[in-house]
């Protein structure tokens, strides 16, 4: 057999690979949370877009939640101002909050204009439109941060008609309280809020990380797939630390909540997205219920 034919039946196997991947989750709600390294570079950002513009085009219902947390730290910093944290977030007073929002939105808007290029119909939308995230005042640790929000409740029908409608929703994280002031929030948090909300059936974090790791100073301990009681495991035995405590802690209250699986990704690998849920053995950390089995080999 030649070469070239070989290369041909090898992209056969992956097609074959991914159909009962594409028949469990046709017209299934897959929440993707898009952030770190992935969204600074251009080829990177148009990598993730295809993926799920790709997904959208095989029967899933992606919505992409996005963060800006870089490009907000640039433009803070380019104004003149000093980005500040408490506990890993950012301090985010009346100027910050009017960066954020303005950053956020071009951000935004750039993703919309990249799936609408590859032919899919985008509507970005902040979480101020239509009330689609309320938020109370969150607290680090008792410490006031500023106008940083926590979600208390996802008007999800919008987001609902937006998928009966054909279109691929993208989601700035930003909301409002009460009183109708404007807050930044957490992108992992607007993710897992929003995948709680809709049920979603996957929820994906693209992060400038390989996955979980048992050692998180040696890389030949990844983690490919837990179960939620090995994740709190892990947790209490302090394994995990830094920002990916956080971020697990989402991930197991978006399982409590009945999202189906959750998938920690490397965003900086060229499509990640496609190569975790389209092939058998996967390339992050999914985590899933005690009762999911990750691995179906075809079965339905």
């Amino acid at each position: 057999m030649n070469k070239n034919m070989q290369q041909y039946l090898d992209k056969a196997e992956v097609l074959i690979e991914a159909l009962p991947y594409i028949q469990r989750f046709n017209r299934k709600i897959i929440v993707v949370k898009y952030g770190g390294s992935a969204m600074v570079d251009e080829s990177l950002k148009k990598r993730v877009v295809e993926d799920v513009t790709l997904l959208k085009l095989v029967g899933f219902k992606p919505i992409i939640v996005h963060g800006g947390g870089k490009e907000i730290s640039k433009w803070v910093g380019r104004v003149g101002m000093e980005p500040q944290f408490i506990n890993g977030l950012r301090v985010t007073d009346a100027d910050t909050m009017e960066i954020a929002e303005m950053v956020l939105g071009r951000v935004n808007k750039s993703l919309v204009q990249l799936v609408e290029e590859l032919g899919v119909r985008a509507i970005g939308i902040s979480g101020k439109d239509g009330g689609l995230l309320k938020v109370d005042k969150k607290y680090s640790g008792g410490q006031d941060i500023g106008y940083v929000g926590e979600i208390k409740k996802v008007n999800a029908q919008i987001l609902f008609d937006l998928l009966e409608k054909d279109f691929l929703p993208i989601v700035c994280p930003v909301g409002l309280d009460d009183d109708f002031n404007t807050y930044n929030i957490n992108a992992d948090d607007a993710a897992c809020a929003i995948a709680r909300a809709v049920q979603a059936e996957k929820l994906a974090f693209l992060t400038d990380i390989e996955g979980v790791y048992k050692d998180p100073n040696d890389s030949d301990t990844l983690i490919s797939e837990l179960r939620v009681d090995e994740a709190q495991e892990l947790m209490k035995d302090g394994y995990i630390g830094g920002g990916m405590l956080p971020k697990l802690q989402n991930c197991i209250d978006a399982i409590e909540s009945g999202v189906s699986r959750v998938h920690i990704l490397d965003g900086r690998i060229p499509h990640c997205l496609l190569l975790e849920i389209f092939t058998n053995k996967g390339i992050g950390t999914a985590i899933l219920n005690n009762k999911e089995s990750r691995y179906y080999h075809g079965e339905q």
